[in-house]
């Protein structure tokens, strides 16, 4: 099979955990080459443009997403049945670098930024100290999948409604030899500071919004860290050289 591919996926169920997040597992034969931290383009009629979605699980034949309606092209996919199927682009991008599993590790995420980490979690198992953030109760997902994935939680919410009051960068363990992370910007600088000071690599998943997401249109382009340029900086694009990266490339100024 090709790195990437397009294939018409049949859904094979669908949730809805929130408000505004839903949850579709779809059967695929793109799941055999796709790996955590990637992500696909799903088409949806009617627009000219796919809707770029992370993975948040990976199957022997099926891959699970869950996102957030964002506009109305998330919105249409949002009422999709089971049954019918999703044209896909997938997999897409540059994934998480997982190494030793025997590692203790930590997956740190932020409101939607936690599906595109369940995946690469599941790998370490008891290792991983899984951390999220959400805005409030209401908020929360996938709590149970990383407690099946053998994981120890840490929730977190701004309002103090569940879980801990407070942000996520406040709750690393001692033991951390490694960071995974995908959420917002400011959540993603902490992280890459604290990361900085303790000594451990840390990896970000970065957003930004996408039209091809294989590299073509340009139009993710963000800035990277680089000492093949005199002004230090060069431009990467999130579809392509990411969406994770390496947090010391990263120039968050």
């Amino acid at each position: 099979m090709k790195k990437y591919d397009v294939q018409s996926c049949q859904i094979l169920s669908k949730k809805q955990l929130t408000e505004d997040i839903y949850d579709v597992v779809v059967r695929t034969e793109l799941a055999r080459i796709a790996q955590p931290g990637q992500f696909a383009q799903i088409y949806v009629e009617g627009k000219t443009l796919r809707r770029p979605i992370s993975i948040c699980e990976i199957g022997e034949d099926t891959l699970r997403f869950v996102f957030q309606v964002r506009g109305d092209g998330t919105d249409r996919l949002s009422h999709s049945q089971v049954g019918e199927s999703w044209n896909i682009l997938a997999p897409l991008g540059h994934g998480f670098s997982l190494g030793d599993l025997s590692r203790k590790v930590c997956f740190v995420g932020g409101g939607i930024g936690v599906p595109p980490l369940l995946e690469a979690a599941r790998r370490f198992g008891s290792q991983a100290t899984v951390i999220t953030g959400f805005r409030n109760k209401d908020a929360v997902i996938l709590q149970e999948d990383f407690q099946k994935a053998g994981c120890r939680l840490i929730l977190t919410t701004d309002d103090g409604s569940a879980g801990e009051h407070g942000l996520v960068t406040q709750f690393l363990p001692e033991d951390c030899q490694a960071i995974f992370a995908c959420g917002p910007t400011p959540m993603l600088k902490a992280l890459a500071a604290q990361a900085e000071k303790k000594g451990i690599p840390c990896q970000i998943s970065l957003e930004e919004r996408m039209a091809c997401g294989v590299g073509a249109c340009l139009g993710c382009a963000c800035k990277l860290k680089t000492q093949e340029n005199p002004a230090g900086w060069k431009y990467g694009h999130v579809c392509k050289d990411g969406p994770v990266f390496d947090s010391r490339e990263v120039d968050f100024e």
